[in-house]
């Protein structure tokens, strides 16, 4: 070759960028295990709220009959509260925080055989605040073994 004859020579090519589709399959894993792990952990709080609040109603359950200092108003009030503050943790707030009367007593009953809320000894829940005179003691026994019993239930509930 002669040096002053030019070459055929081309400039450098550069390969083309990479394309975003398709993905690799490091993110197509990202994407099904993302979901799935918010999704698992989704389920595992409310199983975990849900039994802690179920074992605290518990332990509150029977503080409130052990309470020699409180009169049977008081307890009946610490029973209804008790009830309602377990059903809004375990069920949707929108479900039964906004319930009183029949209505309150009717979603009690749904986890329990008999109707017991609505037409036994549960009534005390609804009807208790507007009598003249205090529930006796046998009627506070009988709610309060209803309520561990509604507890019972809720356990056993999947919810």
């Amino acid at each position: 070759m002669e040096p002053t004859q030019q070459l055929p020579l081309r400039d450098i090519h550069l390969p083309e960028a990479i394309g975003w589709w398709p993905p690799a399959l490091g993110w197509w894993l990202l994407a099904i295990l993302i979901p799935l792990l918010i999704a698992l952990m989704v389920w595992l709080y409310k199983r975990i709220t849900r039994k802690t609040a179920i074992k605290d109603a518990k332990t509150l359950l029977l503080k409130i009959k052990q309470d020699k200092q409180s009169d049977n108003s008081q307890k009946l009030k610490d029973l209804s509260a008790l009830v309602r503050r377990v059903a809004i943790s375990t069920s949707s707030r929108d479900k039964c925080a906004g319930l009183t009367g029949q209505q309150w007593l009717a979603f009690l009953d749904q986890s329990m055989k008999n109707s017991p809320f609505t037409h036994g000894i549960g009534q005390l829940l609804a009807n208790a605040p507007y009598q003249k005179y205090a529930p006796t003691e046998q009627d506070i026994s009988q709610l309060t073994r209803l309520c561990e019993d509604w507890l019972n239930a809720q356990t056993k509930r999947k919810k």
